[in-house]
């Protein structure tokens, strides 16, 4: 019996015929996706989806068609993926503003805040319009002097300077209003927290509270900025920074008020007479 000759001659052939077939793959006419669908991009893309998503509900207040949106991209949970890339930009240094959208917006799907949206140009104008007729339409009386009081007939012509500066302006979805007011200083001595913990909490007028707040702590060598809302557990308007021992601390609110000065970390003893690290719990609240 003779052995089964190998055929190198087919084998040549199936390897070069597939080595061709990736290099046209490959090099010639690659696969493009067109159309994705948003859960099949990469994470840093997904994180760009989130962004545009905020910077979208800050500008209209949709709340419904930026929770649509985000359904696209097969989240467990949209609000908590939305407070872990807050926590990531903050990390990497990106602007508190992207971030202070991307926190509020995971805020809103908690139901916890609300934004209203912009108004609309022309209802602005029309606003206008009724506020110049009104202007005109009132009588006006002549001061009182030795002659006789005459009263001035006035018609519903709207002035043409009135109406020619009109202009729509866009509102911005957060009012700044009065500067913050320092109103709780406590100090921290429970062991079961981290030591040195400085916990800050922002509320408004009515006591609820302010998510993407920016705070700024200062100390002799640095500077650092944390936002609210970062940790929703402990709630929208909570946010903390570990300080160092033996070091002072300033904080502020972004948006000015009265600042938190001279904090260092307080000596404190547990029920063992052990010594360890304290902390504070700042409150700032908006009048």
């Amino acid at each position: 019996m003779t052995a089964k000759k190998i055929p190198w001659a087919a084998l040549v052939v199936l390897v070069i015929c597939f080595g061709l077939g990736l290099g046209y793959a490959w090099a010639i006419s690659p696969v493009k996706y067109v159309d994705a669908e948003p859960n099949t991009l990469r994470d840093d893309f997904k994180d760009h989806y989130r962004s545009a998503i905020a910077a979208a509900y800050a500008s209209n207040a949709d709340l419904e068609r930026a929770r649509a949106r985000l359904a696209l991209l097969n989240d467990p949970d949209p609000s908590q993926a939305l407070t872990a890339q807050a926590q990531r930009m903050l990390a990497v240094g990106e602007s508190p503003e992207t971030i202070q959208q991307v926190a509020s917006l995971a805020s809103a799907l908690q139901g916890k805040v609300a934004v209203d949206p912009l108004p609309d140009a022309t209802d602005t104008l029309t606003q206008g319009s009724e506020t110049s007729t009104q202007l005109v339409s009132t009588p006006i009386v002549a001061t009182e002097t030795s002659e006789p009081t005459t009263e001035v007939e006035a018609t519903n012509t709207p002035l043409p300077v009135l109406t020619a500066t009109l202009r729509p302006t866009q509102i911005p979805t957060v009012t700044l209003g009065a500067p913050y007011q320092l109103v709780g200083q406590d100090t921290l001595c429970d062991p079961e927290l981290a030591q040195g913990l400085l916990q800050v909490v922002v509320i408004d007028k009515r006591r609820q509270h302010i998510p993407g707040a920016e705070i700024i702590i200062t100390w002799n060598s640095g500077e650092e900025h944390i936002f609210t809302g970062l940790k929703p557990e402990l709630g929208n308007g909570y946010a903390d920074f570990l300080m160092t021992p033996d070091v002072t601390y300033s904080v502020r609110m972004a948006d000015g008020g009265t600042p938190a000065s001279e904090l260092s970390a307080p000596e404190c003893t547990n029920s063992d007479d052990n010594p360890n690290q304290g902390g504070f719990r700042i409150t700032f609240q908006q009048p």
